[in-house]
């Protein structure tokens, strides 16, 4: 089941919020919260009780567990951070396994043009005050990839919106 098309809008809008947020904390700090990620698997399960109980909703349990287990081995090998993997798995409960795909799809796509963007953005040659307090600038800091995992959830919800309209 696609939470962001059955649930109400104040409460697809406290997700977007919470997605907002965790990809400027990511930008500036290389880091999410605990709390955002909570924040985001607790709008979900809200989300599943609002809906109501429905058959389906065993494909929304998979990709979370999928998308937990994977990045967990990701971050032991050290390719993931832990607020990435966190923030991925609580988002991906919003999505059936069709539309966690194309979740995936898009996260991947989104963090693509980042990491590219973020290249460009390093070559830059800021002034120090800005360079000493965005990480993301300084040479050899991560790739805040909460950014795109926002970008592919969002992008994913309005286009689930979009087909429910059509």
């Amino acid at each position: 089941m696609n939470l962001p098309t059955l649930v109400p809008e104040w409460l697809f809008w406290a997700l977007i919020a919470c997605l907002v947020l965790a990809a400027f904390q990511d930008a500036m700090m290389l880091k999410i919260s605990n709390y955002i990620c909570g924040a985001v698997l607790l709008l979900g399960v809200a989300g599943a009780v609002i809906a109501g109980p429905q058959v389906s909703l065993w494909e929304n349990g998979l990709v979370f567990v999928a998308a937990l287990a994977i990045g967990t081995f990701l971050f032991g090998r050290g390719i993931l951070g832990g607020g990435d993997v966190k923030l991925f798995a609580a988002t991906v409960l919003w999505f059936d396994l069709g539309a966690s795909g194309r979740f995936l799809l898009w996260t991947a796509i989104a963090g693509g043009v980042l990491a590219v963007l973020i290249i460009v953005m390093r070559t830059f040659p800021w002034p120090d005050a800005i360079r000493s307090r965005m990480r993301v600038l300084q040479p050899k800091a991560g790739i805040p990839y909460g950014i795109a995992i926002a970008a592919g959830a969002i992008i994913t919800s309005l286009q689930l919106m979009g087909a429910r309209a059509a």
